[in-house]
């Protein structure tokens, strides 16, 4: 079955059996994490989308859109053509370029923080940039009618997350706890396994998800 923001916080209570105020309260933050965990271990198409922006010259940093999640690719568009950058960890970038005031067009990357990668060259000039990334859908303890993709497609998923940081929140007994983390991991697998038939296709080079390397 589905569930609505409604509909998930009652499952949880009934489960746990446990009406208790301060518990109540922590309910969307149990599934704020459940979500959390489920879409950085399940990357699939319908969190990916494309973003548009601008590297300004002289300044190594570019900004992350908002709902970043994860990147998948980062291009610089130049001459309306499409050039892709290479992922690499921080400190190979630094070691590349040791001097920032190197400049070119970019032809590397990394994450620096939570809202910014790192380029390599630093641009040279005002580039165009398109980063194709998988997003963070708002929370079903947000969406306005208390509905969301997770918990329409992924309910069990959504459900045993939840109720793996109930349960801890609880000091529950272990036996339980361990067995409701199975069923969360069970029911990511059935998630992962859905993701991959779904998304089965001849992939280029850029399409696949990239991990960095040093």
């Amino acid at each position: 079955m589905a569930y609505t923001y409604t509909t998930l916080k009652t499952a949880i209570q009934d489960y746990v059996q446990s009406t208790e105020t301060t518990f109540v309260s922590q309910l969307p933050r149990f599934i704020l994490n459940a979500e959390e965990r489920i879409l950085k271990e399940c990357q699939l198409d319908v969190f990916r989308k494309s973003s548009q922006g601008t590297a300004s010259s002289g300044n190594q940093y570019l900004s992350k859109p908002s709902d970043f999640l994860s990147q998948n690719s980062l291009s610089v568009i130049k001459d309306s053509a499409k050039e892709f950058l290479l992922y690499k960890q921080a400190t190979a970038l630094q070691d590349y370029t040791p001097n920032p005031a190197t400049t070119g067009t970019p032809l590397y990357y990394a994450d620096w923080d939570e809202a910014t990668f790192l380029l390599a060259p630093t641009p040279d000039t005002a580039f165009t940039m398109e980063l194709h990334y998988f997003y963070r859908p708002q929370s079903i303890t947000a969406t306005a009618d208390g509905t969301s993709w997770l918990g329409t497609n992924a309910e069990l998923a959504l459900l045993y997350g939840a109720l793996v940081e109930a349960y801890t929140f609880l000091k529950g007994e272990p036996d339980l706890l361990g067995l409701y983390n199975q069923r969360f991991q069970e029911s990511l697998q059935w998630l992962k396994n859905l993701g991959e038939g779904l998304q089965t296709r001849d992939q280029y080079r850029y399409d696949r998800v990239r991990r960095g390397t040093a």
